[in-house]
């Protein structure tokens, strides 16, 4: 069972809602961790146990680094709003940082999100 963090921001957050939603069957053999708001949302809205640890603009980013660092996370799904601005921008910088430098895989967009589970049905 790997651990993978799930991470939208605000104007993403219906897309990863819509893209847990198609993999949830395969999402559920895995321990999810995701910022707050978005572990919220998908706990409320499909009734899944993500394990919410901060909110990303204030600190939540450099938590799920931290988490990396400590051999904690296998996978990290980061639907990034590259069209806006935002006041953390150095710390998502930062656990973009921390995945590269520790061999983690990281999707940033939907494509790459459905190729990571592409994978992980291979790997069973």
């Amino acid at each position: 069972m790997k651990t993978i963090a799930l991470v939208a921001h605000n104007q993403k957050k219906s897309v990863m809602l819509a893209w847990v939603k198609r993999h949830r069957d395969e999402l559920k053999k895995h321990q999810l961790i995701g910022t707050t708001n978005t572990s919220e949302l998908l706990n409320s809205v499909l009734d899944l146990e993500v394990k919410g640890f901060g909110h990303g603009p204030n600190g939540g980013d450099i938590l799920l680094a931290a988490q990396i660092l400590e051999g904690k996370v296998d996978e990290v799904i980061f639907l990034i709003d590259a069209e806006t601005p935002h006041g953390h921008e150095h710390d998502i910088q930062t656990l973009i940082r921390t995945c590269v430098l520790n061999n983690v895989p990281m999707a940033l967009n939907v494509a790459t999100a459905d190729y990571l589970v592409k994978l992980n049905k291979s790997e069973e």
